[in-house]
C-alpha cells in the first residue's frame, strides 16, 4: 500500500470557547502516489474529526474539483469532503500520464488504494462513498467488494445495465424521429450501434439524447471525437456488466440519487435495480427537475438528502 507523500494542509485553528474541543478545518490540495503514479486530491471540511465523504466523479474523464463547491459547500460542515482527479484526467493528467493501459479493474484498483489510503490518514475505519455516473462503476466495486469500508454508498445517475440503458433511448429517439419527420435525426441515429463503434456514433447518440431531454448543454462532434480516442472503449467495456445479475445483493447500506428526466442513465432500469436489490438499509431518492446532472442541477437538494436523512441512519 502506497502512503500519502505528500498532502499540503492549509488549516485554521479556531476556538470555540473553554469547554469545547477546538474545530480544525482543513482545505487542502496534495498529490497522493496510487497505482504507481502521481493522483491529485482536493480534501476540504470545518472539522477534521468528521467522517469522510469521497466523491467519484463521472465521464470518464470529467473532473469535477473546479465546480465541485456548488454541490458541496453544505456537506463540508458535515464530513470531510474529498475530490479526486482520476488518472488521465484534470490534474492527475497535468501531473503525469498513466503508467499502463486503461481498464475498468485499474480504476478499480485506485479507488481501493485511495479509500485505505484516506482512511489511514484520517485514522477512520470507514467512510461515505458517492459515485456519479461512470463514478458508480468503481462505487459499486467497492461496495460489492469491501462494503467493510463504507458507512454508505451513494450511486448517483448510476450505470446499472448501460448497454441497455444505450439501446432503450436509442429506440425512444428513432420512433420520436420519425413521428416528428425529423430526417437529419433520422439519418444520423440510423449509423448509431449499441455498443458503439466510434466517436461520431456517440456524438450523433449524445446529441439527439440532449435534445430529447430538453437539455441546454451543448457539444460538438471534435469533442466528443477526440473523447472517444481514450475513453469509447474503457466506457463500452463498463457498459456490459448488469448489475441485476452481478450484484443482487450489497452488504452495506445504498441510498440511490435519480434524475427523473434521466434517460442516459435510464431512470427505469436503475428503479427497477433498487425494487430488487438486498441491502442491510436502501431509499431512492427521485430528483423532479433533474435528467443526468444531478449534482449541478439540484445541489441544494443532494446536500440535504445526505445531512438529513443518510447521515442520521448510518453515523
Amino acid at each position: 500500500m502506497h502512503k500519502i507523500r505528500k498532502l499540503i494542509f492549509l488549516t485554521i485553528l479556531l476556538s470555540v470557547g473553554r469547554e469545547n474541543r477546538a474545530q480544525i478545518p482543513i482545505d487542502s490540495v496534495g498529490v497522493i502516489t496510487i497505482g504507481g503514479i502521481k493522483q491529485f486530491v482536493s480534501i476540504k471540511g470545518k472539522d477534521n474529526s468528521k467522517p469522510l465523504f469521497l466523491f467519484l466523479h463521472g465521464g470518464p474523464g470529467n473532473s469535477v474539483i473546479s465546480y465541485a463547491e456548488k454541490f458541496t459547500s453544505r456537506l463540508q460542515e458535515h464530513f470531510i469532503v474529498v475530490q479526486w482527479d482520476q488518472r488521465e484526467s484534470g490534474k492527475t493528467l497535468a501531473l503525469n500520464r498513466s503508467s499502463e493501459p486503461l481498464t475498468v479493474s485499474l480504476f478499480e484498483r485506485d479507488a481501493h488504494e485511495l479509500v485505505t489510503s484516506l482512511l489511514q490518514r484520517f485514522h477512520q475505519p470507514k467512510l461515505y462513498l458517492a459515485g456519479h455516473s461512470w463514478g458508480s462503476v468503481l462505487g459499486f466495486y467497492m461496495a460489492k467488494n469491501y462494503p467493510e469500508l463504507l458507512y454508505a454508498y451513494i450511486p448517483i445517475c448510476p450505470m446499472i445495465n448501460q448497454l441497455e440503458s444505450e439501446r432503450k433511448i436509442l429506440a425512444l429517439m428513432k420512433e420520436q424521429a420519425q413521428k416528428n419527420g425529423n430526417q437529419l435525426e433520422v439519418q444520423e441515429l440510423a449509423t448509431v450501434k449499441v455498443p458503439f463503434e466510434n466517436g461520431e456514433q456517440l456524438f450523433f447518440h449524445r446529441k439527439w439524447l440532449l435534445n430529447f431531454m430538453g437539455s441546454k448543454a451543448k457539444i460538438t462532434r471534435n469533442q466528443v471525437v477526440e473523447w472517444s480516442t481514450t475513453w469509447l472503449a474503457i466506457f463500452n467495456d463498463a457498459s456490459k456488466e448488469n448489475l441485476l445479475e452481478t450484484a443482487q445483493t450489497l452488504r452495506c447500506p445504498v441510498y440511490f440519487f435519480v434524475g427523473r428526466k434521466d434517460y442516459q442513465t435510464n431512470s427505469s432500469i436503475t428503479k427497477a435495480y433498487y425494487e430488487q436489490l438486498r441491502a442491510p438499509k436502501k431509499s431512492l431518492f427521485w430528483f423532479e427537475k433533474s435528467a443526468h446532472s444531478v449534482p449541478t442541477t439540484e445541489p441544494e437538494l443532494l446536500q440535504a438528502i445526505i445531512i438529513e436523512k443518510i447521515l442520521p441512519e448510518t453515523e
